[in-house]
């Protein structure tokens, strides 16, 4: 009798890890598997003339191999764009925020900052925008990040360079 309720643990065990890595592994591979849309969202001619400032997300934490990014993003008077040379390494619930605090290098530097959240990335890879809320003054905020929500962890910082005069 005792074989047999060994053999149901090392089963149930095998099956429950068996489950656990095959979601990791899907939940890493997905992007790859089902890219976004070869439709990737533009900006008109109009909106592109109204540039405000513009910046390059960089790797903050070099120790974390899983979470590369990559690209630029601009910042228009309603819109933060991220350009389609935007790629970041697959998460849960990251959103990208507007900081009003420039060199943003840790978690530790977002942990007091009121941000304005414009919303979950909506992929990993390509080109998106998001509106600007109402209200919201671009001279007051220096960086974009990219934010894990889940776990409260700082994935990508773009320190914004203003364009011109306009700001």
């Amino acid at each position: 009798m005792n074989r047999v309720w060994r053999g149901v643990a090392i089963f149930v065990l095998g099956g429950v890890l068996g489950t656990g890595f095959g979601v990791a592994l899907g939940f890493f591979i997905f992007p790859y598997v089902f890219p976004p849309s070869a439709a990737a969202e533009q900006l008109a001619d109009t909106e592109r003339s109204k540039l405000v400032a513009s910046g390059t997300f960089i790797h903050a934490n070099p120790s974390d191999p899983v979470h590369f990014r990559k690209g630029r993003v601009s910042v228009f008077e309603r819109t933060v764009f991220l350009e389609s040379d935007f790629e970041v390494g697959p998460g849960p619930a990251f959103h990208v925020y507007l900081v009003p605090k420039a060199s943003i290098r840790s978690t530790s530097d977002v942990k007091d900052v009121m941000f304005v959240d414009l919303g979950g990335l909506r992929a990993f890879k390509g080109s998106q925008r998001y509106a600007i809320p109402v209200g919201v003054n671009l001279k007051d905020y220096q960086s974009v990040i990219i934010w894990c929500e889940r776990f409260g962890v700082l994935i990508s910082p773009a320190d914004l360079t203003t364009a011109g005069a306009a700001r």
